[in-house]
């Protein structure tokens, strides 16, 4: 179902939790309470309802109707229209999975449109519900505490993000095969992360600047600063991911091609000692292939072969055979062939 919360809200207490939009539309006008509507990936015809009942621009609604916005802030008259990008890192599959969160802030209605599993916007009621004083200065406390919320749920994906760096700084040095593969994958998901996290920065500022001008109340302004404070840290260790990642990507560039060097070397010595081989066995071989020939020659038996019946013939033939081999010896220990 596309509504998944809603309730009308006097004096920070709960009142009732009408069963469907029109309901809460007329409780509001009835008793000039504050409604909050929670919708879950809601069809068009809501949303319709929801932004004729409230005057909500028709830019702000065309994008929460389409979804798929970068986290920003912007005021059409007295409504604020804010999207946030909440994450959530999952343990089993060690990635980051990011959702989308329109609000709408009115004076007198909170309007949430969750594309996402996450957050967990339960949390938030209860939390403030708790709390009469808090949600008693209307609407703006709704807002702090759904910032609030998200950014805290952005911590345990810090952590997350922490661990798998230092895995790949262990896996850079250890030589893992797919080290490559994940650290342009997690550097993805950094990058995604920054785009979430780092307009908070101005979102924030852009809040505190207004809090005089929309009467914000003094307590709410000091929390929206405390949560200004963890966003510059989820921030800065954001960035300092990012550099870590782009300087893994320089290391492990340097080890591949410092290890393709290495390799190359090993084969140029590979096959300068297999040349150095080759030389020893050609050299060996015409050594022996000198006296070979003459006795090829002289084993012939031809009648009329010149030196056949020579007296001399076999010393002779002895000593061509060494005295070829050790001239062919001795010029190729000449050249360092032997």
């Amino acid at each position: 179902m596309p509504l998944v919360a809603n309730a009308v809200y006097v004096d920070g207490k709960k009142r009732i939790n009408p069963e469907t939009l029109d309901q809460t539309f007329e409780l509001m006008r009835d008793s000039r309470g504050m409604g909050w509507i929670g919708l879950y990936r809601p069809e068009r015809e809501e949303i319709s309802a929801v932004a004729q009942e409230f005057g909500l621009h028709t830019l702000a609604v065309e994008d929460a109707t389409n979804g798929h916005q970068r986290a920003k802030l912007e005021r059409y008259e007295d409504t604020l229209f804010v999207v946030l990008r909440p994450a959530r890192y999952l343990d089993a599959e060690e990635k980051v999975e990011f959702g989308e969160l329109h609000i709408f802030i009115g004076p007198d209605f909170v309007v949430t449109i969750r594309h996402a599993e996450s957050p967990d916007l339960g949390i938030v009621r209860r939390r403030l519900e708790a709390d009469p004083v808090l949600l008693g200065t209307g609407p703006q406390a709704v807002l702090y505490a759904l910032l609030d919320q998200v950014v805290d749920e952005y911590e345990p994906v810090v952590l997350g993000l922490e661990n798998d760096i230092d895995e790949i700084e262990n896996e850079l040095f250890g030589g893992a095969p797919d080290v490559s593969r994940r650290i342009y994958e997690l550097h993805r998901e950094v990058i995604l992360f920054q785009r979430a996290t780092q307009p908070l920065q101005s979102m924030m500022e852009a809040l505190l600047r207004g809090s005089e001008k929309y009467q914000m109340d003094p307590e709410l302004s000091r929390n929206l600063r405390d949560v200004q404070d963890h966003v510059i840290r989820v921030v800065e260790r954001v960035n300092t991911f990012r550099t870590l990642l782009q300087n893994a990507l320089t290391v492990h560039s340097t080890l591949v091609a410092q290890r393709q060097n290495e390799e190359m070397t090993r084969l140029t010595e590979t096959s300068l000692t297999q040349g150095e081989e080759v030389k020893r066995i050609s050299s060996w071989a015409a050594i022996l292939f000198a006296p070979t020939l003459i006795a090829s020659i002289y084993g012939m038996n031809f009648d009329l072969m010149p030196e056949l019946h020579w007296t001399l013939g076999y010393p002779f033939a002895l000593l061509l055979m060494v005295g070829m081999g050790a001239g062919l010896y001795w010029a190729f220990k000449r050249r360092d062939w032997l």
